[in-house]
Formats: structure tokens, sequence, C-alpha cells
């Protein structure tokens, strides 16, 4: 089957791609679409270290093929979204609802994949999207009504649940209350629509690429500019959230420095694992806050079953995020799309 393995050089396309079938508690899903986000592009920049070889690709959605013993909450041919969170369910922090605190969240199926050059023995973000079946821990694998499109519903794994969730579960937005979002791709989208559902008013959208504006509004956007510079003009004493989308340093400190009192920054963008930040401490002294976030502090059981009902009531959008289809041989193509901005998300159809 084909695949997508970064070897630590390059990442390619390959056809000689086996993946074994599920064990106890795991689940074989034949992967339908798969969105190339800019985490999968961080693994072959070195900005996220992860042993190599890998099959890359962590957004997905598919029908399941098989479950291994002890799986009962999805069954084979049931359409499915993928979440990265492989979490153990039984750990403290499971137990009081936060999966992505598991210290075993990103666990990995061992040697799912095999090659005619040797294993490969990695899998990324515990989920391997781009191939066209992979191996998941059950608890990734999230039942979705079939009436969901599989490219829409394979960014509900990464995009949707790490944008919307960072506006619902971690930074708890309130009706009323203003935000920045600095960024707007496939997260920053989301984070506008979240801040939209959760009632913000203004919310103010962010981006060097002014030809981003009107998808910005069409998710939620009030205000459009092209700097964070001129934010205070909407904003004259500053906004109570600030949303960082891009993991550029000096962003986080425009981000930080855009605070009202009060105000918190919630850091979503991937900066380098070494990357260091500066801001003046004193400038949190009146109640500011700056909030880590990983993957939305979402529950996936949860949250998936959400947002696709969102989605059915046509208040969250799902399909307007999918900007342009690809085969999977067309991954350089897709790469370069993403890499100059050309569209929100890309998605590999199967």
């Amino acid at each position: 089957m084909k695949g997508v393995v970064f070897d630590g050089k390059r990442a390619e396309v390959v056809d000689d791609l086996e993946v074994r079938g599920p064990g106890p508690g795991e689940v074989l899903v034949g992967i339908r679409a798969a969105g190339l986000c800019h985490s999968d592009l961080a693994v072959v920049a070195g900005v996220i270290p992860f042993p190599v070889p890998v099959v890359l690709g962590h957004e997905g959605a598919g029908v399941v093929e098989a479950v291994g013993d002890g799986v009962g909450h999805v069954a084979p041919g049931d359409h499915v979204a993928l979440a990265t969170i492989a979490n153990c369910g039984t750990c403290p922090d499971c137990g009081r609802g936060r999966p992505t605190m598991c210290r075993k969240a990103i666990g990995r199926p061992d040697r799912p994949f095999t090659r005619s050059l040797g294993p490969v023995q990695h899998q990324f973000a515990a989920t391997s999207a781009f191939a066209e079946r992979t191996v998941v821990k059950a608890v990734q694998a999230v039942k979705i009504p079939e009436s969901v499109p599989f490219p829409s519903a394979a960014l509900i794994g990464c995009g949707v649940l790490t944008g919307v969730g960072a506006v619902r579960n971690r930074a708890r937005v309130g009706l009323g209350e203003s935000v920045v979002v600095i960024g707007t791709g496939g997260v920053g989208l989301n984070v506008l629509q979240g801040a939209r559902l959760a009632g913000a008013s203004p919310i103010v959208a962010v981006d060097v690429n002014p030809a981003k504006e009107a998808l910005a509004r069409s998710f939620g956007a009030t205000h459009f500019t092209t700097g964070t510079e001129h934010v205070r003009d909407v904003l004259p004493t500053g906004a109570d959230h600030v949303f960082e989308c891009v993991g550029r340093t000096a962003l986080v400190r425009a981000a930080i420095d855009l605070l009202d009192r009060h105000g918190q920054a919630v850091l979503l963008g991937m900066s380098a694992a070494d990357a260091e930040a500066a801001f003046v401490p004193a400038s949190l002294f009146l109640d500011k806050s700056v909030l880590g976030c990983r993957y939305g502090s979402s529950r996936p059981q949860r949250d998936v079953e959400l947002y696709t009902r969102l989605y059915g009531q046509g208040r969250l959008m799902l399909d307007e995020l999918v900007s342009r289809t690809y085969g999977i041989d067309d991954f350089d193509r897709a790469v370069d799309d993403l890499e100059n901005g050309r569209v929100a998300r890309g998605v590999f159809v199967f």
C-alpha cells in the first residue's frame, strides 16, 4: 500500500508499506482522507524532533476494517475520525478528564508498518494518517455520522479539536469578551469559529497575507489586519484573549503585549523545541496570564461528537476548511501549496 515516509532526510511517497492487524485494544482503519498540517512539515524540518523512519500524517478519517479484542465502541464498517491522543484511560489525569495530560498520550502501536526495505519503527502522533491503512489505539477512533464527508471529518482530528477546543476548554471565552487571533491558517480559522460560537466580540484576525481576509471573516472575524501593531486601533485597552497560532517567538511577545487587564495569551503555534521568547514580567502584574495549550485541552470522545452535531446543525464550518484535495502521489504539490499560503487545509483523498 502507499504512504508517506520520512527517513530523516526527505519525505517521499512509497508503495511498499504493509500494516499488521489490530492487537488487543486496537483498531485497523482504512484511511479515506487525511489533512496536511504544518506539524507534519515541522517533523521534516526538524522543528518537532521525531525518530525516523516514520510514516507521517496525523489528521485523518476513514472506515473501521477490523478491531482487536476488547474493542466494543466501534465495529467494522463504522466511519471514524482519528484523534492523536492515545491516552491510557487509567491514570490520575485521565481520571480527572484531562486526557491530553496523560503521560502515555503519545503512545504508538508496536511497529505497525513494515516495508520491503525493513521495518518502519515509528508512527507519527500515534496515527500515521498518510497511509492507506493504519492501526490506532481504540480510544483514538471516534465514531462519526456517515453524513460527514471524509475530507471534512479528517480535519476534526487536529485543526478543529485544537482551535475550537482552545477557545472552549482552555481559554473558556465568555459572551462579549474580545478575542485576537494571530495567524489564520487551519488552527487559526478554528479559533475564529470557536470565538464566534462562544459569542465573543469583537474578534480580530491578524495575518500578513491580506488575501486571507475574506475567509477569516467568513469564519467569524469582525475585523482583519495584516499586523499586530494595528490591533489597538480596534481594541485601545487590549484584548481579553489573544491566541498565537503561528509559533514565532516575536509573536508570543506581541500576544502578551496586546492583553488588557486580566487578559490571557494562549500559545498554540508550534515553535522549535529550543526556541526562547522574551517579554516584560511586569506586564503581567495586572492579573494577566500566559497559557500553554495541548490539542485544545480536548476530550476527543466527547468533543468530536459535539462538533459533528454542530456541523449537522450548520453552526460549525468543516467543508469550508477544505481548500483543495489531492491524491497521495501529489504530496510535494500539496506541501508547496501549504508553504506558500495557497490553502487553509489541503486534504489527501484515498
